[in-house]
């Protein structure tokens, strides 16, 4: 893959990232503690149902929030890696990674093989 072609591909993905996250954060999720969360709920009068309910969704949106910050980091290493001309290399074989691949996941670092060996 040419590098204008994947310095499009990583910088069309980063954007729409970085809209989820802006999305997350309007909707007053951020990466604030759980006792930062928790103390604000506590001056609630709620039902513990209710208080264990809120406690799961904050935590499920705080680690929606924390992978997308971490798929940032990915997209941003690829970026460097696309000026260093090293882009589309598998970081653990060396071999090139199918175009398909980088299309689908332009952040990806490994082949699907040593993906698939990383878990």
């Amino acid at each position: 893959m040419d590098a204008d072609r994947a310095h499009e591909l990583i910088t069309t993905e980063r954007a729409r990232i970085e809209a989820l996250v802006r999305e997350r954060e309007a909707e007053g999720i951020t990466t604030e503690t759980e006792g930062e969360q928790l103390s604000e709920l506590a001056s609630y009068d709620q039902h513990q149902a209710d208080l264990g309910t809120e406690t799961f969704e904050r935590e499920k949106d705080f680690s929606l929030l924390e992978q997308l910050e971490a798929e940032l980091e990915e997209l941003d290493r690829a970026l460097r890696k696309v000026e260093e001309g090293t882009y589309g290399r598998c970081e653990a074989c060396g071999n090139e990674i199918p175009a398909e691949r980088l299309e689908a996941m332009p952040g990806t670092r490994f082949c699907v093989e040593d993906q698939a060996r990383r878990g």
